[in-house]
């Protein structure tokens, strides 16, 4: 059985020089490949399945993240349907000299499992054991941080 828990994913990469607009802040784009990857690994630890993206729900973008700071990006599955993966994720951007965090985006995806036909299969339901489960089950049904 698979958790919200088991599949709750946080990646940090550094926003690079390539990675930035002409304000020398994180393209939009950047974010939300960033976004699209780790949300495809909290999909994919669900359904033992490959993933591909099928929905973007309201894709908000806050505030930038600058050149040089670490974009925190944390993803997790709060609901399945027969064949898809609904996943929570949250952006936020660390100054690496202090550690300090905003939230800069935050989203849900849906994902598709698929064969290697490209075919989509079904994934098994998302069981809900502790309390952190219920946290983030409620987290991403109220799309709230």
């Amino acid at each position: 059985m698979t958790t919200p828990s088991h599949t709750y994913i946080q990646n940090r990469e550094r926003i690079q020089p390539g990675q930035t607009n002409n304000y020398d802040t994180a393209h939009g784009g950047t974010v939300m490949r960033l976004m699209d990857e780790v949300g495809a690994m909290s999909a994919m630890r669900l359904a033992g399945e490959t993933c591909v993206t099928a929905r973007v729900d309201g894709l908000n973008f806050e505030r930038p993240i600058p050149r040089g700071d670490i974009a925190v990006v944390e993803s997790w599955a709060y609901d399945t349907g027969r064949t898809s993966v609904r996943v929570r994720l949250t952006v936020d951007r660390e100054d690496p000299r202090t550690g300090g965090c905003e939230r800069t985006s935050e989203s849900s995806f849906v994902f598709v499992a698929v064969d290697e036909a490209g075919t989509p299969v079904p994934v098994p339901e998302l069981t809900v054991e502790s309390e952190r489960d219920e946290e983030l089950r409620r987290r991403g049904l109220d799309g709230g941080p």
